[in-house]
């Protein structure tokens, strides 16, 4: 698309606006990410005089363990998601509200899982700081690609993600043994949702404006084909442990269901060649 179709859709999706965030804080649900961490299992670490983390304090499966931390440093990247809506949506309008909003909500996320893991020891608190350094330090495909996404296509890679991040956090949320790490994660899942809703919602304001321009990039988006915890460098050789369920084809097809539901892609007509062979990889998602 050109700046001056951007600019144009920025001004459809701005009339949206209002409404749209309205629904958000409808569908948002309230929660302290302290309430669901067991203080009671911790103790202080050698700093503060008490003991360092030894592998016999953790007694979470490798499996869950790995899962757990590609969810939470996905969380951890928050900056590098706040920058690519920041970079698309003028940050001194109504949309800075909205997106504050949004980043609020998913920054509990890692302070949650975070606090759990140290407090209750499940990993190397110190390794852990250094996968997080090191992950956010990397960012979110920090290259000219990643710079120059266009207003639709950043509301597409978002919906895709968290409907991916939807699906990882609610089927680990029924894999721990812990009840209080599978709270958060069914709060995780909750956010998730809602915000996976709010970006569909988004795109079909889009869809409205520039039917053939979002329909492309919600393909693009998939065809990134970016699992939660794949574009973790220091986890690469550990990514294969995190159970197939929660990352392989019935997440994907999931997720393609939710946005073909979501925009109405099985009925939408009227597009362009490059649009409708977009629309026809989306709806056959649904079926891998």
């Amino acid at each position: 698309m050109t700046d001056n179709a951007d600019d144009d859709l920025i001004l459809v999706l701005e009339k949206a606006l209002p409404e749209l965030t309205e629904e958000h804080e409808r569908a948002a649900i309230t929660w302290n990410p302290h309430d669901l961490v067991p203080w009671d299992d911790g103790r202080n670490y050698a700093f503060l005089g008490g003991s360092d983390w030894e592998e016999s304090d953790s007694t979470v499966p490798e499996a869950t363990g790995v899962a757990v931390l590609a969810l939470v440093l996905t969380k951890d990247n928050l900056p590098s998601f706040h920058r690519i809506l920041g970079v698309n949506f003028p940050p001194f309008s109504e949309w800075r509200a909205l997106v504050g909003r949004w980043t609020a909500e998913d920054n509990r996320h890692s302070i949650a899982l975070r606090d759990h893991l140290i407090v209750t020891r499940a990993v190397d608190p110190e390794w852990l700081e250094a996968l997080r350094l090191s992950h956010v330090t990397h960012g979110y495909e920090q290259n000219e690609k990643s710079r120059s996404l266009s207003p639709a296509a950043c509301l597409a890679v978002m919906a895709v993600h968290e409907n991916l991040s939807t699906w990882f956090a609610s089927r680990l949320a029924e894999d721990v043994e812990s009840e209080s790490l599978s709270g958060i994660l069914r709060n995780v899942a909750t956010d998730d949702a809602v915000q996976a809703s709010t970006f569909t919602n988004f795109l079909n304001a889009a869809l409205t404006a520039q039917p053939d321009a979002t329909v492309i990039a919600v393909e693009e988006a998939f065809a990134l084909n970016r699992p939660i915890g794949s574009d973790i460098a220091d986890l690469a050789d550990k990514i294969h442990l995190i159970p197939e369920s929660y990352t392989g084809a019935e997440a994907f097809r999931t997720a393609a269901t939710a946005l073909v539901d979501g925009l109405g892609l099985r009925t939408l007509d009227g597009l362009g060649a490059d649009a409708e062979a977009a629309r026809q990889k989306i709806l056959a998602r649904t079926e891998a």
